[in-house]
């Protein structure tokens, strides 16, 4: 590190109160807000508004700046705002969801996920490529892309330029997989069912595999994207084994024992999947809460867009490339064999 670079200041001190956090929560919302009305221009559609949002926070980090002013707020979204977010994602789920998947479904999902997770890991540690940014890859590929990514960061504590390059390695892979699966399922033949549960199962994020799976019908795009739901669903356990590794990585380091942390915001997600599961919520509430919750992850992802530098992202190379890479051929491949083994 050079030792004349100035110090990253502590978000504690940033937050004072004659900085405020609203300049750089409302840049923040700002862009997402930008993020999700270009999402609704034509040849835009298929691109998630997180993924514009980083895109266009990395741009204006990377060329004007952030203010001193605003940084206090970049933060705050960064962290608070994510997990709220995280939480209101969880009204979005239900037990009724899995039923329909039935249990050789659920099976397939949860075998998929936990082999690719290990795989990325495993691949991660033979390329050299950093602990941190290889558990983001992992979560990313095997659970729900961007938000499993970002999700992940709030117990691995990776650097901000590791997310960024793990938003961007899933973005690019599920998108391509988006494209080739369809394809690839008239050449060998698979039924709706089928299909819709290896999209679901293997595709990085909901909006890809909706769009892939929809192109075989809507009989296989309602079961796709069933599917991706109850993979979504296994965010919290991940997310919670995650934290208990970490924990006990800092108590074998040397290290004060570490408590296992439990973050609040993994709780409150199964709290409101379990409240959905049990509740009949008006249509109407469920929408705007998608609504608002699409809007923090977008506020979230901009504000770390803001806060990455693009240097350190071309300093990372190829290698995390590679196994993001390798990672969603892995997930593509366990998911199909299990999907024609099962079905």
């Amino acid at each position: 590190m050079n030792a004349h670079a100035p110090a990253r200041q502590p978000a504690a001190s940033l937050a004072s109160p004659t900085t405020g956090l609203w300049p750089g929560l409302l840049l923040s919302a700002g862009i997402a807000g930008l993020a999700m009305g270009l999402n609704r221009l034509p040849g835009l559609a298929a691109v998630s508004p997180m993924i514009l949002s980083i895109v266009i926070g990395m741009a204006i980090g990377n060329t004007l700046g952030i203010p001193a002013s605003a940084r206090a707020g970049v933060v705050f979204a960064m962290r608070r705002l994510l997990r709220a977010a995280i939480v209101l994602l969880g009204l979005q789920l239900s037990a009724a969801q899995v039923m329909q998947v039935g249990a050789s479904g659920v099976a397939v999902i949860a075998a998929t996920l936990g082999a690719s997770f290990l795989f990325t890991l495993w691949l991660g540690r033979r390329l050299g490529v950093e602990r941190g940014l290889t558990e983001l890859i992992a979560a990313g590929t095997a659970i729900c892309g961007a938000s499993a990514v970002v999700a992940a960061n709030t117990v691995t504590r990776a650097r901000d330029e590791d997310v960024a390059y793990a938003v961007a390695c899933v973005t690019v892979f599920g998108s391509l997989a988006m494209v080739a699966y369809p394809l690839l399922a008239g050449l060998m033949g698979l039924g709706p069912h089928a299909f819709g549960l290896w999209a679901g199962a293997s595709i990085h994020e909901v909006a890809q595999v909706v769009a892939a799976a929809f192109q075989a019908g809507p009989q296989a795009g309602e079961f796709g994207t069933i599917a991706k739901l109850t993979r979504v669903m296994m965010l919290a356990p991940v997310v919670l084994l995650l934290g208990l590794v970490a924990a006990q990585r800092m108590g074998g380091a040397g290290r004060e024992r570490a408590s296992v942390p439990v973050p609040w915001f993994v709780l409150g997600f199964a709290a409101l999947a379990a409240l959905n599961s049990v509740v009949t919520i008006p249509t109407g509430v469920k929408e705007a809460a998608g609504l608002a919750t699409g809007f923090l992850l977008s506020t979230a992802l901009a504000a770390m867009g803001l806060e990455t530098d693009v240097g350190k992202l071309r300093a990372k190379g190829l290698r995390p490339l590679l196994l993001g890479f390798a990672s969603a051929l892995f997930i593509a491949a366990v998911g199909l064999a299990l999907v024609t083994v099962t079905l």
